[in-house]
């Protein structure tokens, strides 16, 4: 009598640790659930139209002897520069900065950074209808805690990344030839 006592009793606390585990996923996948939200989509368009460069300028050119910019760091492998004489703007939108780098004296990227919600929105607004519309499928957020977007050419690779909660974003215009080198080169020498 008492072992029958004893076997449902535990088949009670057996299934409540069930329950339990359970419940525990069920909270884990509803985490997970709205970090992917959150984190925004994530996609590479092909670019309708390769710029091959920025500013009239090809990627691989030097930028040491253009007149309009000047240095603003430089290391062994890397020089950023930034234009001389007028504040930071890309496509008539005001930005916070933008650097133009080059990797071994070919120019390879460009680096802008921007601030606010209405700048975030100009951008994207841009960067869709000069390179090509961001595909939305259904149910996809176009909003979130963090975006990213890319846009892939033939010699030109453009992402730009949002933070909403820092609201400031960045967007990164580089030569898929010339920008892995960046990497390669600090790698190389610990800068």
């Amino acid at each position: 009598m008492v072992a029958c006592r004893r076997d449902p009793l535990k088949a009670m606390l057996n299934a409540g640790s069930i329950w339990s585990l359970l419940r525990m996923l069920r909270r884990v996948s509803c985490a997970a659930a709205l970090l992917l939200l959150a984190a925004g989509p994530v996609a590479a368009i092909t670019m309708s139209d390769d710029p091959k460069g920025y500013h009239g300028w090809s990627w691989g050119v030097p930028l040491a002897d253009i007149p309009d910019l000047m240095v603003m760091r430089e290391n062994t492998h890397t020089t950023d520069y930034e234009f001389r004489d007028h504040p930071p703007v890309y496509a008539g939108i005001p930005v916070e900065s933008l650097h133009l780098s080059t990797v071994d004296a070919q120019f390879a990227r460009v680096t802008i950074r921007y601030r606010g919600a209405q700048a975030h929105k100009q951008m994207l607004q841009h960067l869709e209808q000069t390179y090509g519309a961001i595909e939305k499928l259904p149910g996809q957020m176009m909003r979130g805690l963090n975006q990213q977007y890319t846009w892939r050419g033939s010699e030109t690779e453009i992402t730009l990344t949002y933070e909403a909660n820092r609201d400031r974003g960045f967007v990164f215009i580089e030569s898929r030839n010339l920008a892995p080198r960046f990497q390669d080169r600090m790698s190389d020498t610990a800068e």
